[in-house]
C-alpha cells in the first residue's frame, strides 16, 4: 500500500562503499592504499551477506538467521532511501519509484502492492523466500564471491561461496573498517553504518565480529548509535521496528530448533 510522502533530498541508499585507511584499528586482511571506490554499489544485504559467510565460504550465521536479517537490511535500505516508513505500526510504501537495484526494487513493489497493511515483522518472512540465493548471485555476478559446488562425502550436495582470490573480499574488509571505526569512537555515525551496525546486532552477528571489542564497550556503544540522531525521525522508527522485527523472528527460529532438538 503506498501512501505518498515527499521525496528526501538525497536519494538512494545504496552507495559505493570507500575504504578508510588510517583510522585507530585495523582488521585482518586490510590492506592500506586499496581502495573499493571503482566497484560495484553494494546494499546492506549485500555487505551481511560477506560478513556472514567466512573464509571458506560458508554462512556461519545459519537459516533461517540469514534469510531474516536479508529481509530486514532491504527494508532498512527501503528507509533509508525514503521509499518506506512505519506507519501506525504498519509498514507503507511512501514513494514507489525504483531505486535502481533489482532486489530492492522487487521488494519495494510487492509491499506497493500488497492491499493490506502489514507489520515489519510479517515482510520479514514474507520478503525472504528466495532472498539469500538471489543476493548471493548478485555477488557472483559482480566477481566480488564465486560459487563452489560439490560434494560431502561424495554423497552431501554442498554450495559454498568463497572470494574469488582467497583473501577476504575488500568489500568486506571495508564494512568491517567502517563499523570498527564507529564502535571506537564517541562521535556522531553516519546512517549506512549505524544501520548496518544495528543489523548485525539484530541478527546476534556483532559477538562473531567483533570478538576483540570489550563485551561492555561493544553493548554501550552500539546502544549509543541506535540512539543516535542519524537519520530522520520516521527513517529511525522504521529500521527501529525492523530490527525489532529481525529479533523477533530469529528468536522464534531459534526457539524452535532447540524444541525440535530436544523432543526428537
Amino acid at each position: 500500500m503506498i501512501v505518498p510522502r515527499p521525496r528526501p533530498a538525497v536519494t538512494g541508499a545504496w552507495l559505493t562503499v570507500t575504504a578508510a585507511v588510517g583510522g585507530s584499528a585495523h582488521l585482518r586482511g586490510w590492506r592500506p592504499g586499496i581502495s573499493v571506490d571503482d566497484m560495484a554499489p553494494l546494499t546492506l544485504a549485500d555487505e551481511l551477506v560477506l560478513l556472514a559467510y567466512d573464509d571458506e565460504g560458508v554462512n556461519r550465521l545459519g537459516r533461517p538467521h540469514l534469510d531474516h536479517g536479508l529481509s530486514g537490511a532491504v527494508l532498512l535500505e527501503l528507509a533509508l532511501a525514503g521509499r518506506v516508513e512505519v506507519v501506525d505500526d504498519r509498514l507503507v510504501v511512501t514513494d514507489p519509484t525504483p531505486t535502481g537495484h533489482p532486489v530492492l526494487d522487487a521488494a519495494l513493489a510487492e509491499v506497493a502492492a500488497d492491499g493490506r497493511r502489514r507489520r515489519p515483522k510479517d515482510w520479514i518472512s514474507r520478503l525472504a523466500k528466495g532472498l539469500p540465493d538471489r543476493v548471493l548471485a548478485g555477488l557472483v555476478d559482480t566477481g566480488v564471491l564465486r560459487r563452489e559446488s560439490d560434494r560431502v562425502l561424495l554423497v552431501f550436495p554442498r554450495t559454498r561461496y568463497p572470494s574469488p582470490t582467497g583473501a577476504e573480499p575488500v568489500a568486506e574488509t571495508a564494512a568491517r573498517q567502517r563499523m570498527v571505526d564507529a564502535l571506537l569512537a564517541d562521535g556522531p555515525v553516519e546512517a549506512r553504518t549505524a544501520a548496518l551496525v544495528g543489523l548485525t546486532r539484530a541478527v546476534g552477528l556483532d559477538r562473531k565480529l567483533f570478538r576483540e571489542l570489550p563485551k561492555e564497550r561493544l553493548k554501550a556503544r552500539t546502544t549509543e548509535i541506535a540512539a543516535g540522531d542519524w537519520a530522520s525521525a520516521a527513517t529511525k522508527k522504521a529500521i527501529e521496528e525492523t530490527q525489532a522485527a529481525i529479533m523477533t523472528a530469529t528468536t522464534v527460529a531459534t526457539s524452535a530448533a532447540i524444541i525440535g532438538a530436544t523432543s526428537s
